[in-house]
């Protein structure tokens, strides 16, 4: 298993596994968040806009193939999100629906570079209340696909692109329970 970034904490170290994950989320009462799979570059070109991906950074062939992947494994063990939602940009959206064939556009999941702290703010308020509300009911998971500086931002650590983090509300803040490579 690969080396642990001190972040993660003891319990991520001890499941960080597929099994374990695969399991955690049978468990039920967890949150999927995931980094969108591989869109080469680091920021997205001046002028972008939201509503056309070709002003964007996209996903690369890797990348849509990380997707696939991802939606294979889901598959694979017999997982299915009750509930897939994806930041606006067009690199998670991509993401989500070449993995689990759909998704729901949910603001919140948005990269909160470039925006105003206000609302940096306010996004990661409704995030830590989804999750904080999540049911702990039996094989009910959600899927997030978001970018790393919000993952940042929700849990105090970032994932490599097309990284998942299995995540539960613990004393009232996010906890990582395990993670899935790439």
């Amino acid at each position: 298993m690969a080396a642990v970034a001190p972040w993660w904490g003891a319990a991520a170290a001890a499941s960080g596994q597929e099994a374990d994950v695969a399991a955690l989320l049978r468990e039920g009462g967890v949150v999927f968040a995931m980094r969108h799979a591989l869109a080469p570059g680091t920021f997205d070109p001046p002028g972008f806009r939201l509503d056309a991906c070709a002003t964007q950074r996209n996903l690369s062939e890797q990348g849509r193939e990380q997707a696939r992947r991802l939606g294979r494994w889901f598959q694979r063990h017999e997982l299915s999100p009750s509930r897939v939602r994806s930041s606006p940009w067009c690199r998670c959206m991509d993401t989500a629906r070449l993995a689990f064939g759909q998704t729901e556009v949910w603001p919140a999941l948005g990269s909160p570079r470039g925006g105003d702290e206000r609302q940096r703010q306010a996004h990661l308020r409704q995030l830590r209340e989804a999750l904080a509300q999540h049911p702990p009911a039996a094989g009910r998971f959600e899927v997030w696909v978001t970018h790393m500086f919000v993952l940042s931002d929700l849990v105090g650590g970032s994932a490599d692109s097309g990284e998942g983090l299995v995540l539960r509300w613990r004393e009232e803040r996010p906890q990582v329970l395990a993670r899935l490579p790439a």
